[in-house]
């Protein structure tokens, strides 16, 4: 609860259109604070696949911090998934894949890095005809491109949109409430006088086609 004021988590629901009982998938669940919020929000109709890349999970050498959500009974619709980024699936279609702050990680060095167009046509593929793809990210100036994934943990909102449209996805619009102008978009997202208070964008990327009832 400390962290929402910052995330907003409330006005980041309503513009993903997350309603009760969608298949969701929280691509890079961290420790699972969007993977608790979209639990509660989808319901016991719904279900939430908490992604953790191999990728990541070999680096850590230890459990994925999610994994104990799993085993909770409050959260008994979320399931943990372990598998490499490139490879991304479900068990079922979904309604939404959801990533935060970690779209820039694809890029980096330390992840491999991996093949992010693969990666996004794979979320294509998983999810149904209308459905969803939600990414925010921390900001980088504009044209600056990949050249702060690795130094400053930012992206250029641009080189976003052109890779995931690339996958086919329509742009569906973004939000403009995780702007924060003060933001110098300078420093690393990590930096003590910016952390938690970066300037941060919000894409909605839809997949063609009708979406059933």
């Amino acid at each position: 609860m400390a962290r929402d004021d910052g995330r907003k988590p409330g006005e980041t629901l309503l513009f993903a259109g997350l309603r009760p009982g969608m298949k969701v998938a929280d691509l890079i669940p961290g420790q699972g604070y969007y993977t608790r919020i979209f639990s509660k929000a989808v319901g016991p109709r719904g279900r939430v696949y908490a992604y953790v890349p191999d990728e990541l999970s070999k680096l850590a050498k230890r459990e994925p911090a999610v994994a104990a959500l799993t085993r909770d009974p409050q959260y008994a619709n979320v399931r943990l998934t372990l598998d490499t980024l490139p490879q991304f699936n479900t068990p079922e279609r979904l309604d939404m894949v959801f990533t935060a702050q970690n779209y820039h990680d694809m890029h980096a060095d330390f992840m491999g890095p991996v093949d992010v167009a693969q990666v996004n046509r794979q979320i294509y593929n998983a999810l149904k005809p209308g459905g969803f793809y939600i990414i925010i990210d921390h900001s980088a100036r504009a044209g600056t491109g990949l050249a702060s994934v690795n130094t400053l943990h930012r992206i250029d909102p641009a080189v976003v949109r052109r890779e995931v449209e690339a996958a086919g996805f329509v742009f569906a619009g973004q939000g403009g409430f995780l702007k924060s102008p003060s933001d110098s978009l300078t420093l690393s997202v990590f930096d003590k006088a910016i952390r938690g208070e970066t300037d941060q964008f919000i894409y909605r990327f839809r997949k063609p086609g009708r979406a059933r009832p």
